[in-house]
């Protein structure tokens, strides 16, 4: 969530949530992120100070940072990407109606608008996804890095105008073999048209506007999969507006009982037990 988070806020092990929403106005904190580990699974809530909504999700899987980074044969994540926010791609959650629409709103306003007239294209380094599953009914979480990398430039070429240093040719016999000689890994990548993109500015030495540019997303992490299970109307409190109430019973027109709904009772024992878990 960098960089605009609370880094200067030293908490105590005697501090409530209380105490956090006292000194989020003076902070400028505008949202919650609190993780709780009950017997189940964890669960994440995101809130809004000072009044709400709240929302809470069961993690169903996870994988940490380290992990991701683990399983990379090259894994990047330079700290210099975290000096500006990333941006917020939504996939699957337009159309759906409550909760989902007021949970697009939440996440807009959770990371500062873009205007595509006037960013610096330089600062677009990170990509936060949040993508609906309808069938599974549960939301991917994921976290990519931004790469450019110009068409057509080897990566020995690369890596020599990156690090402006002069490189080893004592196992050459010409500075060619140097260009052409496959080194680490490939020595290029193949390039897809739908990745491409002519930029409007320079961003680097390697990246121009008078040549194409491909884009590259590698995951950093963390990695998340999550299930909407319960939304309040204030923070963490207050009225609970999802899952919907039901009704146990059904009255007919003579006044008389035609029985339960098939399947609210379970759904409702269901939500009961999640809400103790929660507590």
């Amino acid at each position: 969530m960098l960089p605009y988070t609370a880094l200067n806020l030293k908490e105590k092990k005697r501090n409530n949530l209380k105490d956090f929403v006292n000194v989020a106005g003076p902070m400028g904190v505008t949202h919650f992120l609190i993780l709780s580990n009950p017997q189940s699974l964890p669960h994440l809530r995101f809130a809004k100070s000072p009044q709400g909504p709240t929302f809470t999700f069961q993690i169903e899987e996870y994988s940490l940072a380290a992990d991701i980074a683990n399983s990379q044969k090259r894994p990047r994540c330079p700290p210099g990407i975290f000096k500006n926010s990333p941006l917020v791609v939504l996939g699957g959650l337009t159309g759906l109606g409550n909760p989902f629409r007021s949970l697009v709103e939440y996440f807009q306003h959770m990371f500062p608008s873009v205007d595509p007239t006037t960013v610096k294209l330089a600062t677009c380094q990170r990509i936060l996804l949040l993508k609906h599953d309808k069938e599974k009914d549960v939301i991917e979480f994921r976290h990519y890095s931004i790469k450019l990398q110009p068409v057509g430039v080897s990566r020995r070429i690369r890596k020599l105008m990156q690090n402006n240093q002069v490189p080893d040719l004592g196992e050459f016999e010409d500075v060619s073999e140097f260009v052409k000689k496959a080194g680490y890994g490939s020595e290029s990548e193949a390039d897809d048209e739908a990745a491409m993109v002519s930029l409007p500015s320079d961003i680097d030495k390697l990246n121009r506007a008078s040549r194409k540019s491909a884009v590259r997303l590698q995951e950093i992490g963390p990695r998340m999969t999550m299930r909407l299970v319960k939304v309040e109307a204030g923070l963490c409190s207050g009225d609970v507006l999802y899952p919907w109430p039901v009704e146990k019973e059904v009255v007919g027109k003579k006044g008389t009982e035609t029985g339960e709904v098939e399947g609210q009772e379970d759904d409702s024992e269901a939500t009961d037990e999640s809400e103790d878990e929660m507590v």
